[in-house]
This record gives structure tokens, C-alpha cells and sequence, in this order.
């Protein structure tokens, strides 16, 4: 074979730069979204709930591997799709919360203090102490009582009721924006001696 026709086949097996843009930019597209539904993505924080945690405008990565492998745990900061209780008053976005009370558990706010199990979480995280009463109620089976840390401007379980298990997205891991607060986030507060 002459080198001319080597080169021809080689020539004949080079595919058009277009559809090689057009392969990479699928496989990019495939990838990103298979990585965001499965593994992770990013979202922002559009209130005040959560503060003094999260502030308005904190970027953080939400992981959605770790509920693959175990229950939620109380003390997860979690991004929830809109309960039906909240999509009855036209709620529709995703929420983020912090997880008080366990399927099972026995929830009571009362002077100040949220109590679990008739033990009194040590709360460090929340912005200031709950101005109002709450319950008792028993978390439901596959259920979740979920509080804001600002505790008194924050629309939460105390309001709408629990959360259902298949409505979690994932757990808020990483805060990657703003630079100066940039890290893990604590999901573990300290809680009185016999609550985990």
C-alpha cells in the first residue's frame, strides 16, 4: 500500500469536528446530569431560616449519597422537596432545615427549650430561643420534624407538620460560597446526654 493511500484511510476514519462537538457536548450534558441527580448539586440559601448557619446568599453543595447508606440523623441540615401540606398553600420550591425530631420521637417547644424525648437539646446553633409553644406530637413512621435555627422566623414543621422520608433531596455538606466562610458544615450540634 502506498503511503498516499494510508493516508487516505487514515483521512477516511477522522470523524467531522462537528459531531465530535456534538459527542462531547452530549456526553458533558449526560454526566451532569446523571452527577446532579445522583451524587450532588448546588443550591442557595434564599432566607433568613437558617441563620445564624446559613446566611442569605451562602452557596453550599447538597450531597445526595449519604440517606443511600443510612437514616437521616437529627442534626442533618436537609433539602427537602415542598411537603403537600405546603404545596396546598402553593409552596413549590425545595426547602432546607435542620432535623429535630426522628420518626418516633416525642417533640415538645415549651418556655424556650425544645425538648426530644423529654430530654432538653442544647441548642449552640440557633439564632435566639423559641418564643413559642409546640406539641407534644410523636414524629411519625418515615416522618421528620424539621426547625429552622432562627427559630422564630422560620416556616417550619411547628407550622406545617413533618416531612415524609421520599420528599428528602439530600444533606447540606459544603459551603463553597462566600470564600471567608467557605467549609464543612456542622450537622453535629450538641444535644443533651441521652438524645442521638
Amino acid at each position: 500500500m502506498s503511503e498516499k493511500q494510508k493516508h487516505q484511510n487514515i483521512a477516511s476514519h477522522e470523524e467531522n469536528p462537528w459531531l465530535e462537538i456534538v459527542k462531547t457536548v452530549a456526553m458533558a450534558a449526560v454526566l451532569s446530569f446523571g452527577i446532579r441527580t445522583f451524587i450532588a448539586e448546588a443550591r442557595y440559601i434564599p432566607s433568613s431560616s437558617m441563620e445564624p448557619t446559613l446566611q442569605i446568599n451562602d452557596r453550599l453543595l447538597i450531597e445526595k449519597m449519604t440517606y443511600r447508606f443510612r437514616e437521616p440523623k437529627r442534626g442533618d441540615i436537609v433539602v427537602f422537596n415542598a411537603t403537600e401540606a405546603l404545596q396546598r398553600e402553593h409552596f413549590n420550591e425545595a426547602f432546607i432545615k435542620r432535623i429535630i425530631g426522628l420518626p418516633g420521637d416525642e417533640v415538645i417547644v415549651r418556655n424556650g427549650k425544645v425538648q426530644v424525648n423529654g430530654k432538653v437539646l442544647r441548642e449552640a446553633y440557633i439564632s435566639e430561643a423559641p418564643k413559642y409553644d409546640y406539641g407534644p406530637v410523636i414524629v411519625p413512621q418515615g416522618e421528620y420534624l424539621v426547625l429552622g435555627d432562627n427559630r422564630n422566623n422560620s416556616y417550619d414543621s411547628h407550622y406545617w407538620g413533618f416531612v415524609p422520608r421520599d420528599r428528602f433531596i439530600g444533606r447540606a455538606s459544603v459551603r463553597f460560597w462566600p470564600p471567608e466562610r467557605m467549609g464543612l458544615i456542622d450537622e453535629k450540634p450538641v444535644y443533651a446526654d441521652s438524645i442521638e
